[in-house]
């Protein structure tokens, strides 16, 4: 679609530099989009209220705090999928290997109870989030904003850097939500990766491999739920990379953005329509991802999908993410449409009450 056809006028969504602590002198949380990462959450500082403007006990601005971290990897062979989640009351992890020829997908998964033998990150800047058992171990490295992945577990040795291209910024924001919290999302995609990785003892070249990370954090909703969509590709018009959600963040301010060859581009909001799997049918067709005005406009058809039911009576969660094959377009803050032809990605569709 040509920009002079388009029913809307291109042109960036702003965002400022990021502030020294996401939680102000006031007590309360700075909101909107940012040039990079915030050095400190603040956490200490934020005055918690609840729903009657009363001061939230300290037990209760402990265990409403979540913080979660992911990070996708795409090489021509695999897809590996890597989370780790502490909501307080239990750490919980996963690792999953795609293989892409073979559409076969194995996983390990991680629980422990109140902040035994996991650790989270201090920061979108800095810190160290881990967990292992007998099943292997995961660890994020964050030093100074920038990433580093180590895996051992089914059958991966990893030890990888995720470095963006020269003067890429990530997506970073702040937005509010529900009556008294506030959620802080910082994502990267389309990044290169250096070190090592090793998969069933055979190491696998990375010059064709792309990443992507998400550190997520802060008051959510008790009953939270979102879609997402996210690529990591290099294709014939170079390196791509793509956020969308929808749910999560809900006060006007989207954490939608396409990156192309590492420059970001904000898009505004997005529609996800799909067939949500029911009792005990697993299958869903193909999804639809829009834009009201035009700038998205894709298609997503699933392969295969990592999935899991937890029904602990006060915790729930309802997860599935899809590995599968999208094609349609984007149009960028510039109005140049960008193609995607059977393009690799994810999808999730989620529900967590935490």
């Amino acid at each position: 679609m040509p920009a002079n056809d388009l029913p809307w006028s291109p042109k960036r969504l702003t965002s400022s530099n990021a502030p020294l602590s996401l939680i102000d002198d006031a007590g309360c949380p700075v909101y909107g989009h940012f040039d990079g990462p915030v050095t400190q959450l603040g956490i200490e500082q934020f005055k918690y209220f609840n729903e009657m403007d009363n001061p939230a006990s300290k037990w209760a601005k402990y265990f409403d705090y979540k913080q979660f971290q992911f990070v996708s990897i795409v090489t021509p062979h695999y897809v590996i999928g890597v989370a780790l989640a502490d909501i307080r009351y239990v750490g919980s992890a996963f690792c999953y290997l795609y293989d892409i020829k073979q559409n076969q997908l194995i996983e390990s998964n991680w629980l422990k109870p109140f902040g035994l033998g996991y650790q989270s990150a201090e920061s979108p800047m800095q810190g160290i989030g881990k967990i292992s058992s007998g099943k292997g171990s995961i660890a994020f490295v964050i030093n100074e904003g920038a990433w580093q992945l180590k895996l051992d577990t089914l059958g991966i040795e990893a030890d990888l850097s995720l470095q963006p291209q020269a003067l890429s910024l990530p997506m970073a924001m702040c937005n509010p939500t529900g009556y008294n919290g506030w959620t802080y999302t910082q994502k990267h995609n389309g990044l290169a990766l250096k070190g090592s990785l090793v998969i069933n003892h055979e190491p696998q070249p990375l010059q064709r491999a792309t990443a992507g990370y998400d550190f997520s954090a802060g008051y959510m909703r008790r009953d939270t739920s979102w879609r997402w969509a996210s690529i990591n590709c290099i294709s014939e018009q170079g390196t791509i990379g793509l956020n969308l959600a929808a749910g999560v963040n809900e006060t006007g301010c989207h954490e939608n953005v396409f990156w192309h060859n590492g420059e970001r581009h904000l898009l505004g909001a997005v529609h996800f329509q799909f067939t949500r799997p029911r009792g005990k049918d697993s299958s869903t067709g193909q999804w639809r991802i829009y834009s009201d005005n035009g700038q998205v406009e894709l298609s997503f058809m699933p392969k295969n999908c990592r999935q899991e039911k937890l029904n602990l009576g006060v915790l729930k969660s309802n997860f599935r993410q899809y590995i599968g094959y999208f094609d349609g377009y984007i149009i960028d803050s510039f109005g140049e449409e960008h193609r995607l032809n059977r393009v690799l990605g994810l999808t999730e569709d989620h529900f967590a009450r935490w």
